[in-house]
């Protein structure tokens, strides 16, 4: 059996319940480090599957100015990802959650079983991160409506389809995930929506999201892009993805510009710098 400690008291400010006005109140958008404790990533093939690893990862992006650190156990990649039971992936977690909280910056946990972020919570961390938006795990909602945690709520597909309106086809399922949402009393202020770059989509749908990102404004609703790496990025120039940085920093600062308010991103440092530079351009405009 996994250990539990009691549940926490309610946090305050910026690494409680006013963490997302904090990320998202400012002229760039906030930088949420990815942290994968998987030996199947496709980012980084596993290469802070060990806890040591993992923590100087962590350590390293929080002094390259990460404002958030999300940190998974299962691989979610859209290709070839192989399943794991919430044990298994709380296992992965244990050795490594605590010693990234007391890092003393605002952790988000990337899971898809609610017994898994429930857990996560009680180690104390602020914030669900749900790649299917609250759409495959019915206890998600009830969850983080108790404990009144931002959810970060991810346009999925279980597959491609090269023939669909891919923005109909997430304005549609963000519609049905705020309507879970409302249902389970999760209060809009704690809602975040991600288009799931490289999930159920071709690369040419990912780019399409990425372009029109601003209509997704219309939900009023803080916006988060996640194109680090991704494999659009090689249909334009072929690459491997830690390749990748380049076409992930033009992505990134096109999303910002369309109303992206958080970036999660695997290179903290330069993406960050891109991020603020390009403020700091637009401010002399």
């Amino acid at each position: 059996m996994i250990a539990t400690k009691p549940r926490p008291p309610a946090a305050t400010g910026p690494a409680g319940h006013a963490v997302l006005p904090a990320l998202t109140s400012r002229p760039y958008p906030a930088v949420m480090g990815v942290l994968n404790v998987t030996p199947d990533s496709f980012s980084d093939g596993g290469q802070f599957a060990a806890p040591e690893r993992a923590l100087a990862q962590a350590r390293r992006m929080v002094a390259e100015g990460a404002d958030i650190i999300d940190i998974g156990a299962e691989s979610t990649r859209p290709y070839g990802s192989e399943p794991i039971s919430a044990e298994e992936e709380m296992k992965r977690l244990q050795p490594v959650l605590p010693d990234v909280m007391a890092l003393g910056i605002p952790v988000s946990i990337d899971s898809m079983k609610s017994a898994v972020v429930a857990w996560a919570l009680d180690q104390g961390a602020i914030v669900a991160n749900d790649v299917w938006g609250l759409q495959r795990d019915s206890g998600m909602a009830g969850l983080v409506a108790e404990r009144g945690v931002p959810i970060i709520i991810m346009h999925n597909r279980d597959s491609t389809d090269p023939a669909i309106d891919i923005m109909q086809d997430i304005s549609n399922f963000f519609a049905a995930s705020l309507d879970i949402a409302a249902r389970a009393g999760i209060s809009p202020d704690k809602i975040v929506l991600d288009p799931g770059i490289g999930f159920g989509k071709t690369p040419e749908q990912s780019m399409t999201a990425l372009a029109r990102l601003g209509e997704l404004q219309s939900f009023g609703l803080p916006l988060l892009v996640g194109a680090s790496r991704k494999r659009f990025i090689s249909t334009v120039t072929p690459s491997e993805p830690h390749q990748r940085l380049g076409g992930s920093i033009a992505a990134h600062l096109l999303a910002a510009q369309n109303g992206a308010r958080i970036i999660r991103a695997h290179d903290v440092a330069e993406t960050v710098q891109a991020l603020r530079v390009t403020a700091a351009i637009r401010e002399q405009g």
